[in-house]
């Protein structure tokens, strides 16, 4: 994926789930070093990163945090290396790491199952404000 930024951490998300938006902006609003790049899941690009890095689309629908030619992370693991970047008092989200993955990621499945009902989708991917659009990769 030769268009990717190589200096950048890419977090792939959900574009029609209320939650994962809402995550979005969070990152955007801490993003203070500014690591991050996103892509929805839906969208081209993002089906071409899951394919590159050989993620079976069918069976994901997670936030992957993507870092080009380097490693991805999913689920519970990539929350974990967000809030790790983003720091001060959300490091403490990393206190997490001490449960085994399997329980880590059976909370983010059991949230994840039920993000559409809790916090409702759009029918559209979300469409980033002229200001928030350097952020976006298409």
């Amino acid at each position: 994926m030769k268009d990717l930024p190589k200096d950048k951490k890419i977090i792939l998300f959900d574009g029609v789930c209320n939650l994962c938006e809402a995550s979005v902006q969070f990152v955007i609003r801490h993003d203070k070093k500014d690591v991050f790049r996103f892509v929805a899941l839906q969208s081209d690009l993002g089906q071409d990163i899951i394919q590159h890095i050989g993620i079976d689309s069918t069976k994901i629908d997670s936030i992957i945090l993507y870092e080009p030619s380097i490693a991805y992370y999913y689920k519970a693991e990539a929350i974990l290396k967000i809030t790790h970047e983003i720091g001060g008092i959300y490091n403490l989200m990393n206190l997490f790491a001490i449960f085994p993955k399997a329980f880590s990621n059976y909370v983010y499945n059991y949230i994840a199952k039920n993000r559409y009902k809790w916090y409702g989708k759009k029918e559209v991917c979300m469409i980033p404000s002229p200001q928030l659009k350097a952020k976006f990769l298409a």
